[in-house]
């Protein structure tokens, strides 16, 4: 996997020049982002007296989302039909107003989602489940390309908030609960979309997302209120960040709502002392939707617009408000500098990185859409690189000798996720909420499969498949056939999980799945007394009652995308062998929502599933925990090895995981395991091999309530995969001096 030190810097002089040139109305509009229902006419065309009015009178610099989410002739664009809009905007912004170039946003959040055609990859929790950066990479890559292809030069992506509640809506979006695993993860995703963006035309401007502490909230609705300590922020939920940062990442969006009461889009901590001073984000900063606006209307942490516009200019380094909707940034900004409440450098700063941004990307030389790229959009290798992702990412949970099942097998199967494409997409996918109960899977047009029309292709004949409850689970359907026909079969595979949503529509009031869902797999149980396997196609882990002792196998496929089906089928059937790994803690209660494997040693961790947990067809065993020294020293890593055993018939893929757990820490409460490295590594059925992951003292320091950073001297347990394996513990001394500061903030 390649790596990229490109990122953005200093700003150029040439691009200084042209700030020092343009006007406070010019200037504003630069920082100022519309969306594209604002340029669409009755018939759903493009407005272009409205383009003109954005660019004539409002200098608007940047341009948001897909017309087919907001009133446009088509349902879903195809990269030609969506280029073909994005210029003609363009030719407009470099003929009038300013002259400038606008820069296009989308949510490219697995793969080109809303580009027609292009390859949707699996959500990120499962890419995390693979635990194989490499699958990160990829999707950005791919992403990148496709949507370059619809002329739109930046994704907001990766999103890298940790799933704490699960709860939250948006827990399949993002890489998981563990700091660690979300930090690699985004690294590689980071490097996937930019590449090198400065001089690759068939990159885009990633954007790290949603800064700071949005996975977390208090009720598990999206935006609501999150309670976090500062050095506990710190400590976990800034690290994905510090390394997308590290990583090269040009933009940044700050995130929804308010952490510990204080507003993040006006909080002068979150904004600029914590991102640009502490972490040293050099690059463009871009608010979420309306959030500006919002802290009058909906926070009330603002007496009014024009309040919340000075305090986000005064106090933060945002540099670009996604408004979206109108011009009062645009109109309140201009006249606050009027004003001299709000100084011409302050917009200097910003525009200067806007500005930049949009050279980096090269727009001031190639404005428009390269027609190439279209031609490579849902390329054979884009689907099988998707496909490739979503082998590595469904997990096994349960296996009684059920799986693989034997093509010869007669095997029912029952289900709404089984037979639907756009439920394996989840949001994000087509349109924002996912495509309409009106439009199903007929909007795809090909472009995508089913886990029946993978199972198909696997056995070489038609499968038994039937419905059995609706997706909302409140009714059952033709029972009373479904449980004839089980009693005829040899095993039953039941697909059960969630409707399509996004943010708020997908809050929820319990984990637990819709009755009748469960109810299907209690009464075929019940009734036609055959093996049960159940597939889980869901966004977040929902509660499953009692199935986990009903079913005789579990597969949680999360979100695996439209092309999800064929690998899943590979998998039931033994083609393939599972290797993915929960990239969270999976609550067996509901009060276990917010469980993780890094809450503090001394609370119960008996969740229905730990993190990093998953099986293979194939037992593999692990011996020999050896570290290369007994103390652990800052500046002086050390490794540790162990000989991992393929003792099945499959070939596996096995997720190497070191965590560590110090026996004790004076004054702070320990974690129960922190992940501190992992590899992937490819055993041959029978195969042994010794694998060396390194450890570092600076791993196990810590953020104190002083907002320090530093190292507590203690024995530190080093243990391989606790939850897969047995008693795979070595011993080292962490040596330091618990008064050094390694940071503060």
């Amino acid at each position: 996997m390649p790596q990229y030190s490109v990122g953005p810097g200093s700003i150029d002089s040439d691009v200084m020049h042209m700030v020092r040139r343009l006007s406070v109305k010019e200037k504003v509009g630069q920082m100022t982002q519309i969306e594209v229902g604002q340029l669409i006419d009755c018939n759903g065309e493009l407005n272009r007296t409205a383009v003109e009015y954005w660019i004539d009178e409002w200098k608007v610099g940047s341009f948001l989302e897909t017309p087919a989410n907001h009133g446009g002739k088509y349902n879903w664009y195809s990269p030609k039909t969506f280029g073909a809009f994005t210029d003609a905007v363009q030719k407009i912004a470099l003929e009038r107003g300013s002259k400038i170039p606008v820069i296009w946003g989308l949510d490219s959040v697995r793969g080109a989602n809303y580009v027609k055609g292009a390859t949707i990859f699996p959500a990120g929790i499962a890419t995390a489940a693979t635990f194989n950066p490499q699958f990160a990479y990829d999707a950005g890559r791919i992403a990148a390309k496709d949507t370059r292809a619809a002329g739109v030069h930046w994704a907001f992506a990766p999103i890298l908030d940790l799933a704490v509640n699960k709860l939250w809506s948006r827990t399949y979006e993002n890489f998981g609960e563990d700091p660690y695993l979300a930090s690699k993860m985004g690294a590689a995703s980071v490097n996937g979309y930019q590449g090198d963006y400065k001089h690759d035309r068939s990159r885009v401007a990633a954007c790290m997302k949603h800064f700071i502490g949005y996975g977390y909230p208090f009720d598990g609705s999206d935006r609501a209120n999150r309670h976090i300590a500062a050095h506990e922020l710190l400590e976990y939920y800034v690290p994905p960040f510090k390394a997308a940062i590290d990583a090269g990442v040009a933009t940044a969006m700050e995130s929804y709502g308010v952490v510990n009461g204080e507003a993040v889009t006006i909080s002068n901590y979150y904004l600029r002392k914590l991102l640009r001073e502490q972490l040293g984000f050099k690059g463009m900063l871009v608010t979420d939707w309306g959030e500006i606006n919002s802290q009058a209307t909906m926070y009330h942490t603002a007496k009014d617009l024009t309040q919340a516009t000075q305090l986000a200019l005064e106090r933060t380094s945002i540099d670009m408000s996604m408004v979206a909707d109108d011009s009062s940034f645009a109109n309140i900004t201009a006249g606050l500098v009027k004003r001299g409440v709000v100084s011409d450098s302050r917009l200097d700063e910003s525009v200067a990185r806007i500005l930049q941004l949009k050279k980096d990307l090269g727009l001031f030389k190639h404005p428009y859409t390269d027609q190439a790229l279209a031609s490579t959009v849902g390329s054979a290798q884009d689907i099988e690189a998707a496909r490739d992702a979503v082998r590595e990412s469904v997990t096994l949970l349960k296996n009684n000798n059920v799986l693989p099942l034997n093509k010869y097998e007669k095997v029912l199967f029952v289900g709404p996720t089984l037979n639907s494409t756009r439920y394996m997409g989840g949001g994000w996918n087509v349109h924002w909420q996912g495509p309409s109960d009106a439009e199903g899977d007929a909007i795809y047009q090909g472009f995508g499969d089913t886990v029946i029309k993978g199972v198909q292709q696997v056995t070489g004949s038609v499968p038994l498949y039937m419905p059995g409850v609706d997706i909302d689970g409140t009714t059952l359907i033709d029972i009373d056939t479904v449980i004839a026909t089980a009693k005829l079969a040899d095993k039953i595979v039941v697909g059960l999980g969630e409707k399509t949503y996004a943010e708020n529509v997908g809050n929820i009031d319990s984990l637990v799945l819709p009755w009748q869902q469960l109810n299907l797999v209690y009464t075929l149980a019940r009734k036609a007394k055959k093996p049960i396997v159940v597939v889980l196609v869901e966004g977040r882990p929902r509660g499953l009652g009692r199935i986990p002792d009903v079913a005789a196998a579990i597969v949680q496929a999360y979100l695996p995308g439209s092309y999800g089906g064929l690998p899943i089928a590979e998998i039931l059937y033994g083609a393939v062998n599972p290797s993915g790994r929960l990239p969270y803690s999976y609550p067996a209660t509901e009060a276990q929502a917010s469980t993780t494997i890094w809450q503090s040693s001394y609370v119960s961790y008996n969740p229905q599933w730990a993190f990093g947990y998953g099986l293979g067809y194939s037992k593999v065993t692990y011996s020999n925990v050896t570290l290369s020294s007994n103390v652990l020293r800052p500046g002086e890593p050390i490794t540790a090895s162990v000989s991992v055993i393929n003792n099945g018939l499959y070939a596996q893929k096995e997720s190497v995981m070191l965590f560590t757990h110090q026996q004790y820490r004076v004054g702070y409460a320990l974690e129960l395991y922190r992940l501190r490295n992992f590899v992937k590594v490819d055993l041959a059925a029978g195969e042994t091999k010794n694998v060396t992951l390194e450890l570092k003292a600076e791993d196990l320091s810590f953020w104190d309530r002083d907002l320090k950073r530093r190292i507590e001297p203690a024995p530190v347990n080093v243990v391989i995969n606790p939850y897969t394996q047995t008693d795979l513990i070595a011993v080292v001394d962490l040596v330091a001096n618990a008064n050094d500061v390694l940071e503060h903030l």
